[in-house]
């Protein structure tokens, strides 16, 4: 299956090796020798491959199949992994129209392969090779794959079609980034049916045109940033660095998204230390106040020393300013490119 992103270089010499150097062998099934005698390129996609033991045959035989494809099955893989995921997690359920289109695109998560690749025959030498050839019906693979893409254009277009106010909001950014996932999905599925010498069905369009308008929307969304006990608004400094990187600006107005952050520091006595060490706890969460939701948690608490406290204090504010810079950002990077918006 196209979830799995194959390699160009990959696919090109495993297609060379198994349509170039599949030796001739005597007293072989026809496909053996000249797979596309007994499988015609007019109604088949087909290929071969071998090997010292069955599974590899099979294996070496999809993989050539898939080369055949070549570039045109690559996915992006966090995009591949992202759709598998809505695919296993029953997260697509809810944009997808009917039922069964939904058990359709579930049977999808469980194929490695090709959607209609199957191994068509497998050949033993009597001595230590196995041969085996991988077969696509044309006609019916490109039914497959035409009906799989448009359960996807279903989906995107439930994605997107929202009033404006559940436009501009950061459930919003998330349909639109996950309908851009969709959108690169179906550019392979595209390309597939083209190469099954079969019409694609018309409005498929890339993802980028999706994903620039989830970052039009993160512009008309401001982030309220409200820090306690901060010094020289170095802690807000460092969350407002967060959310500029992803298109938000930080506000100390009302905005319906609040992150409130409490900082509190603290003196700890360290016996026989030369050192004088500060403790530091930052908490913060990111709110929804329309919705009154808890959106994410975030806790970082550290000890550092000098010889002054001045310094112990400004080497934990700097801490907490590094732990913000990496693991909130961490954290809202996984907020936004992970998680799938729920219907």
């Amino acid at each position: 299956m196209i979830k799995k992103a194959v390699l160009i270089i990959v696919s090109f010499l495993l297609l060379f090796f198994s349509c170039k150097t599949t030796p001739s062998v005597k007293n072989a099934p026809e496909w053996v020798n000249s797979v596309h005698s007994v499988f015609p390129r007019s109604q088949y996609a087909a290929a071969t491959g071998f090997g010292s033991t069955r599974a590899m045959a099979e294996g070496n035989a999809l993989a050539s199949l898939t080369a055949f494809f070549g570039q045109t099955v690559e996915v992006e893989r966090t995009a591949a992994s992202s759709y598998q995921q809505a695919i296993v997690n029953g997260v697509m359920d809810g944009w997808i129209d009917t039922a069964e289109m939904r058990a359709n695109i579930r049977t999808t998560a469980s194929m490695d392969n090709l959607m209609g690749a199957e191994i068509k025959e497998v050949w033993f030498d009597s001595k230590n090779t196995y041969y085996a050839v991988a077969v696509m019906e044309k006609a019916r693979s490109a039914q497959i794959y035409r009906e799989l893409l448009q359960v996807n254009l279903n989906v995107i277009k439930n994605l997107v079609t929202m009033t404006p106010n559940e436009k501009n909001s950061l459930d919003g950014v998330l349909r639109y980034r996950f309908a851009a996932i969709v959108a690169d999905i179906n550019v392979s599925y595209s390309n597939i049916i083209r190469l099954l010498d079969s019409p694609v069905p018309s409005g498929v369009t890339g993802g980028d045109q999706y994903r620039l308008e989830a970052l039009n929307i993160t512009k008309t969304i401001p982030i309220n940033i409200r820090v306690t006990n901060d010094r020289n608004g170095r802690i807000y400094g460092a969350f407002a660095r967060c959310f500029a990187d992803w298109g938000f600006e930080a506000t100390n107005a009302n905005a319906r998204y609040v992150l409130n952050v409490n900082t509190v520091m603290s003196p700890v006595d360290l016996p026989n230390n030369p050192n004088i060490f500060t403790r530091i706890e930052v908490s913060g969460t990111l709110t929804d106040t329309r919705a009154n939701l808890v959106l994410l948690p975030y806790n970082f608490n550290s000890r550092e020393g000098h010889t002054t406290q001045a310094e112990s204090e400004n080497r934990a504010i700097f801490a907490a300013e590094r732990n913000v810079n990496e693991e909130f950002a961490s954290i809202l990077s996984e907020y936004f490119s992970q998680l799938l918006p729920k219907k």
